[in-house]
């Protein structure tokens, strides 16, 4: 009996030993994330679902929220560089002032990841993971065409435009694949903008503000549509149209005798979803965020192995200095029709929440 107690006792004491080194050898370093803000619903479930997969890895993880200070977000990047980390994962609330703290950063061997934002002019940017942001545009501008009946010759229909923040990269891309699909009916006049307002520099939204967004859609139809009905509107993100559908109530549309224009959108955020329910926005673009967070945990694990880290394109992101490999998701267009498919069993959401 002693001996089989004094084994009892070695194997207890082995394993308690055993548990702290199996801990610190899951401990693959801290992974340090910047997220824009706090103020959008999907880049809260980006910092959790990004928390999530590199924990479930055996990485830490260092998750900040800037609240779209630019200052704030470059003194968080600074202090992740101090802390050791190694790799930084970054959604750049101006992806053209990063350069000098990512210069610190490779000068210490960290890595860096661009997640969903590119980062340009800089480097120091390894990879990027994102969406295919053409196609959300083109999503965006194709669900206008499919509910106004372009494509069976009817118009013409007014339309007014809108872009993301002029300091997001994606911005850019999201309205040019918008115009891809858009501008053959502009210009064979089945698509009009009475305020002739085309173009970035003149429909940016800054800081992706559903408030600005609200204050130029009041201009637009106090300037322009006194007499005229507005039949549709190019939101480029779901807070920027609920600002559109702010202002256009605010004059009387969504009522039976003023039926509410087609509005876009993109992020599949809760008051988008139910604003699709009650007939007020037409569409929103969805990304699962959960799936991006699983791809940026993969590519960090790969890129911090030495392995071949996954990427499906090589030739689209020229952030101004190179060509950062990128991997790029699929994005879905959610409407009345298929919102609960793609959105509730798919587990993003549950029934309760969006109705």
């Amino acid at each position: 009996m002693k001996r089989k107690t004094f084994l009892v006792t070695l194997f207890a004491a082995g394993a308690a030993l055993a548990a702290p080194l199996a801990a610190h050898a899951q401990a693959k370093g801290l992974v340090a994330i910047s997220m824009p803000t706090k103020s959008s619903a999907r880049w809260i479930a980006d910092g959790a679902n990004m928390v999530k997969e590199f924990q479930a890895k055996g990485y830490k993880t260092d998750l900040q929220y800037a609240e779209d200070d630019i200052p704030n977000q470059l003194a968080q990047i600074e202090n992740m560089v101090t802390k050791g980390s190694k790799v930084l994962v970054i959604a750049a609330i101006d992806g053209t002032t990063l350069s000098d703290v990512l210069q610190k950063a490779a000068d210490k061997g960290i890595k860096v990841i661009a997640y969903d934002r590119l980062i340009k002019n800089s480097k120091n940017v390894d990879y990027y993971a994102t969406f295919d942001n053409f196609q959300v545009g083109v999503l965006q501008a194709s669900s206008i065409v499919d509910k106004l009946g372009l494509k069976a010759g009817k118009g013409p229909f007014n339309i007014e435009l809108f872009g993301g923040s002029p300091d997001d990269n994606n911005a850019f891309f999201f309205y040019d694949g918008a115009m891809s699909v858009l501008k053959p009916y502009i210009d064979s006049g089945k698509l009009v903008v009475r305020s002739k307002q085309m173009g970035m520099d003149k429909v940016g939204t800054l800081r992706w503000d559903g408030a600005v967004a609200q204050a130029r859609m009041d201009n637009l139809l106090s300037a322009y549509y006194g007499n005229a009905r507005l039949d549709a509107v190019l939101s480029p993100y779901d807070g920027i149209s609920i600002g559109i559908i702010s202002s256009l109530k605010g004059v009387g549309y969504g009522t039976p005798k003023q039926p509410m224009p087609v509005v876009s959108g993109q992020d599949a955020e809760i008051p988008s979803v139910k604003s699709i329910l009650a007939k007020e926005q037409s569409s929103t673009v969805f990304k699962d965020t959960r799936e991006l967070a699983k791809v940026t945990a993969n590519m960090v694990d790969a890129l911090l192995a030495g392995k071949q880290v996954p990427v499906n394109d090589t030739k689209t992101y020229n952030n101004g200095v190179k060509v950062v490999p990128s991997y790029l998701l699929k994005p879905v267009s959610v409407d009345a029709s298929n919102w609960k498919k793609v959105l509730v069993d798919s587990g993003y959401y549950t029934e309760a929440q969006v109705k």
